[in-house]
């Protein structure tokens, strides 16, 4: 597989991951639409690092630090703000074996939060994809 389909592969379900908050917002699964948001942008960030630097992408959940290695290749750098909601999605990010997080984390998501993001993470989902080169 070349650059451009392992590209094509991380784009695809990454939409995917997109698609699938908004049918959790459809659902009321509040802290799965902020997770599938964070998924979604994760994976079209990797899929970016595939294109700007190679597939050897890092195997972090952290959406700043892998985009972090290829910012300077971008058209523009990403502006203060960006990071500061990739922070944000990146604290959504959930690993089964913490159930007590998901909790706390659940209490603070509600369908106005959970709204809010889905709208930036399309904004944002729309913007990365003017970064392909």
């Amino acid at each position: 597989m070349d650059a451009q389909e392992k590209y094509d592969y991380w784009l695809d379900i990454a939409q995917y991951d997109l698609e699938t908050a908004s049918a959790m917002f459809d659902s009321g699964r509040w802290l799965y639409v902020v997770f599938m948001c964070e998924q979604a942008v994760e994976k079209l960030v990797k899929g970016l690092y595939v294109l700007y630097i190679d597939d050897n992408i890092p195997r972090v959940h952290v959406i700043r630090q892998v985009i972090k290695k290829y910012d300077g290749k971008l058209p523009a750098p990403v502006n203060e703000g960006r990071y500061r909601f990739f922070d944000k999605l990146s604290a959504f990010y959930l690993e089964g074996r913490y159930a007590d997080y998901k909790q706390k984390l659940s209490a603070l998501v509600d369908k106005q939060e959970a709204e809010n993001v889905l709208e930036q993470t399309r904004e944002v989902f729309a913007w990365l994809l003017t970064l392909k080169p």
